[in-house]
């Protein structure tokens, strides 16, 4: 039984989509796996392949690893613990994830089994990966118990739990990996527009010192009463509007300016910030897809948008260059075992 899903990529509105401003994004050529088979024991293994980890866990041990991590998410929510305190290692996502599908969709596990998950999508460089594993697992077990495929389900569940992750996520990882495409995304509801046809490729700066939780946070510090807000909304529904239109030039320019806007709320390093000022005096455009960082020199993905890829500026800089399409699917089974 495998599941796969695709990660997504932000083509205006991060950060602005938590305050009720629509984000457009579109779903990627990057996918996450997850593959379950049977296994002899009473248990549920996770076989994390990125992360080199492998463990085992019984139900009841499952379901007490749920509960200290709600426990933990209640602190975080009153201020008593940070976002990257709330799991202590990757596999408890997992495991969380897992449980609470179990639980609350009152299913009974009959044997052990082995949750085998793998990715082609960078891990915290604001592509969505964490969004994309944990649906594909959802997908994989939703199918493997003949669960009846319903979205809104999987858009809860998974929401349910970005939250341990990212703290006050804005939903539109989960909506874009589960339905695939293209949408301006705006409060858990969605407008589909065409999948751009503008030449794109992604920048990997390296992994942000700051996890998706700590941005969103300390943006929300510094600039969550701002009527910043305003400006990237109308950035966003320019940029959707150029694309649909087909309008190159258009789209540059408000991928410039969102970049400006990022940068005003202090999510660009300025090393990310250098290489693309120097993409925009070739003549192309570029910005940071995703949280970005408030620390380091890394500042995850940037999106550049030009008729030719910039190679020689990534060698400068020593960042890795690869062309991106959209997915115009989502979330799905594709092979049976």
């Amino acid at each position: 039984m495998k599941a796969i899903a695709p990660g997504k990529l932000i083509l205006s509105g991060e950060h602005a989509v938590v305050y009720g401003r629509p984000a457009l994004a579109m779903a990627i050529d990057r996918s996450a796996v997850s593959v379950i088979t049977e296994n002899v024991s009473d248990q549920v293994s996770f076989d994390l392949v990125d992360f080199n980890a492998s463990e085992s866990f019984t139900l009841r041990a499952l379901r007490d690893a749920k509960e200290r991590i709600l426990r933990n998410y209640r602190l975080f929510l009153n201020g008593e613990l940070g976002i990257r305190e709330v799991l202590y290692k990757p596999v408890e996502l997992f495991e969380y994830t897992f449980i609470n599908l179990l639980d609350g969709l009152h299913l009974k596990l009959p044997h052990g089994l082995t949750i085998q998950t793998h990715s082609t999508i960078p891990i915290g460089c604001g592509l969505g990966s964490s969004a994309a594993t944990i649906l594909s697992t959802l997908r994989a077990v939703g199918h493997y118990f003949r669960v009846d495929f319903r979205p809104d389900w999987y858009y809860r569940y998974s929401m349910e739990a970005e939250r341990l992750q990212h703290g006050h996520p804005s939903g539109v990882d989960s909506y874009i990996s589960l339905h695939g495409g293209c949408a301006l995304f705006r409060e858990e509801a969605a407008k589909p527009v065409p999948l751009p046809r503008s030449t794109m490729y992604l920048v990997h700066t390296g992994e942000p010192s700051a996890t998706t939780g700590e941005c969103v946070v300390a943006v929300k510090e510094r600039h969550g009463k701002s009527g910043i807000w305003g400006d990237f909304e109308g950035v966003t529904l320019g940029l959707a509007s150029a694309m649909e239109g087909n309008r190159t030039e258009d789209a540059q320019a408000a991928i410039r300016e969102n970049h400006r806007l990022l940068r005003a709320i202090g999510v660009v390093p300025e090393r990310v910030h250098s290489f693309i000022r120097e993409v925009e005096e070739h003549g192309g455009a570029a910005k940071i897809s995703g949280a970005g960082s408030i620390a380091g020199d890394a500042g995850g993905m940037v999106l550049v948008v030009s008729e030719k890829p910039p190679r020689a500026l990534c060698e400068k800089y020593g960042y890795t260059l690869t062309p991106v399409r959209g997915d115009p699917l989502g979330t799905r089974i594709i092979h049976e075992g």
